[in-house]
C-alpha cells in the first residue's frame, strides 16, 4: 500500500501563540514504513487477549444433588438418579449434561490459556506501521473519521496544546484544528452495549474519535482531554497498538504536539539508524520502492519490451468421436468416403442380381393354361364333397357350405 511521502509538515499555531518562521518538521521515517494490515490484524488479535479475565462455572455445579443410578435391568437408562420420593424430582436424572439440572459438557476452568504471548519485533512492526496509515488521508476517512476540515495530515499542533489543562480548553483547540467534529462524532455515538456485557461494568460503548499525542512525560493535556468520549490520549515513547489500530483497522485519526513528532525518529529509527529507545530496531525495509503497480506496467521502459496484445481470439474446436462423425473419420481416413460408397453399390448390385435371378425362375402362364388350372381345382373340390365319409354330419355340410 502508498505512503505518504512529502519531505515537511507544518506546525498548526494556537490562538495566542507567537508567530514563528519555521519552514515545517521533516516527514519522520516511521510514517514512511511499509503498511502491513495482516501483520496488524494478527499482532492486534493477540494483544487483545491478553486484557481478557478468566472465567469458569462454578466446580460443584450440576453436582449439588445426591443422586445414583439404579443400575441395569430396570428398563431404564444407568444415568444417576435423585433419591427419595414424594416430589417431580425423584427419580429424575442428574449429573449428566443432558439432563436438567446437570452440569454442562467439559465445564470450563480458569486455568485456561488465556493470554498471548507476541514477538517484540512483530509488535513494533504492527506499531510502525498503524503509525504509516494514520499519515493517509484516504485510510483514515476510509475508518469513518470526520476530518474534512483538518487542514494538513499529518496534524501537527505547537506545544502550546500541552499547557492546556481545562477540557473547555481542550474542545476549543479541537475546534480551532477542525477536528471537533470527530470527537462529536464519537459523543453521540454512545449508547447501550447489547447482550449481557451491560451488566457487567461495561455498560456502554461508543465510536473512536481522536488520538492526542504529547511528548513531554506529566504533560497537563491528559487531564484536560481525558473526560472527552471517545478520545484517548498517548505518549508518543508507549503508543500502544490498541490505540494506534482499534479492531486492528488502520487508520485512527491522530493529533500531534511538536515535541511528540520530533521524537518519533528517536523512538523508531529510520531504514538505516537503529532506535534510540528500542533496542536493535531497525524500519522494515519496503518490498517495493514505488507500489504504483499502475504506473509501472504503463511506463515507457516495461511497455518497449512487453509483446503486443494478441486480439485474436482462437477458440478450441470441439473435438468430435471418428466412431459417430464421419467428417472426423474423413480426417483420419480419407479412403473412408470412397470404401462406403462402394460398399453401397456393391449391396445394390448384389440386390438387384437376386431380383432378377428370381425373376428368371418365375414363369407366367398362359390364359388357357390357366383357367384350366382353375377348372380343375373347381372339380377336385366337387369330388371332396361327394366322397367325404362326413357327409352324414350336418355340420361338416354346414362347414363345407354346400347343401345336398
Amino acid at each position: 500500500m502508498a505512503t505518504s511521502a512529502r519531505p515537511l509538515v507544518s506546525v498548526k499555531a494556537l490562538e495566542g501563540d507567537m508567530a514563528t518562521d519555521s519552514a515545517g518538521i521533516p516527514m519522520p521515517h516511521v510514517l514512511r514504513a511499509p503498511i502491513r494490515p495482516d501483520v496488524v490484524r494478527f499482532t492486534h488479535k493477540l494483544i487483545s487477549c491478553n486484557k481478557r479475565q478468566p472465567y469458569a462455572v462454578s466446580t460443584k455445579a450440576g453436582h449439588q444433588t445426591s443422586a445414583e443410578s439404579w443400575g441395569t435391568g430396570r428398563a431404564v437408562s444407568r444415568i444417576p438418579r435423585v433419591g427419595g420420593g414424594g416430589t417431580h424430582r425423584a427419580g429424575q436424572g442428574a449429573f449428566g449434561n443432558m439432563c436438567r439440572g446437570g452440569r454442562m459438557f467439559a465445564p470450563t476452568k480458569i486455568w485456561r490459556k488465556w493470554h498471548k504471548r507476541v514477538n517484540v519485533r512483530m509488535r513494533r512492526v504492527a506499531v510502525a506501521s498503524a503509525l504509516a496509515a494514520t499519515a493517509v488521508p484516504s485510510l483514515v476517512l476510509a475508518r469513518g473519521h470526520r476530518i474534512e476540515t483538518v487542514p494538513e495530515f499529518p496534524l501537527v499542533v505547537s506545544d502550546s496544546a500541552e499547557g492546556v489543562e481545562k477540557t473547555a480548553q481542550a474542545i476549543k483547540v479541537l475546534k480551532q484544528l477542525g477536528a471537533y467534529a470527530d470527537a462529536e462524532k464519537a459523543k453521540d455515538s454512545v449508547g447501550i452495549r447489547p447482550g449481557v456485557g451491560k451488566m457487567r461494568n461495561r455498560r456502554y460503548i461508543n465510536r473512536k474519535g481522536p488520538l492526542i499525542v504529547y511528548g513531554t512525560e506529566g504533560s497537563k493535556i491528559v487531564k484536560a482531554f481525558r473526560n472527552l468520549t471517545g478520545v484517548d490520549v498517548a505518549n508518543v515513547e508507549r503508543l500502544n497498538l490498541l490505540d494506534l489500530a482499534p479492531g486492528g483497522h488502520l487508520g485512527r485519526f491522530v493529533i500531534w504536539t511538536e515535541s511528540a513528532f520530533k521524537k518519533l525518529d528517536e523512538v523508531y529509527g529510520s531504514l538505516e539508524t537503529p532506535s534510540l529507545k528500542k533496542k536493535g530496531f531497525v524500519l522494515p525495509r519496503p518490498k517495493m520502492t514505488n507500489a504504483d503497480l499502475g504506473r509501472l506496467i504503463n511506463s515507457d521502459e516495461v511497455q518497449s519490451v512487453v509483446k503486443p496484445i494478441n486480439k485474436e481470439v482462437k477458440r478450441r474446436e470441439a473435438r468430435k468421436n471418428p466412431l459417430k462423425n464421419a467428417a472426423a473419420v474423413l480426417k483420419l481416413n480419407p479412403y473412408f468416403g470412397t470404401a462406403r460408397r462402394m460398399a453401397v453399390l456393391a449391396e445394390a448390385a448384389r440386390v438387384k442380381a437376386r431380383k432378377d435371378k428370381i425373376n428368371s425362375k418365375r414363369t407366367k402362364l398362359s390364359a388357357e393354361e390357366a383357367s384350366k388350372i382353375k377348372a380343375a381345382g373347381k372339380a377336385w373340390y366337387q369330388t371332396m364333397i361327394s366322397d367325404s365319409d362326413y357327409t352324414e354330419f350336418d355340420v361338416f355340410s354346414k362347414w363345407l357350405g354346400v347343401s345336398q
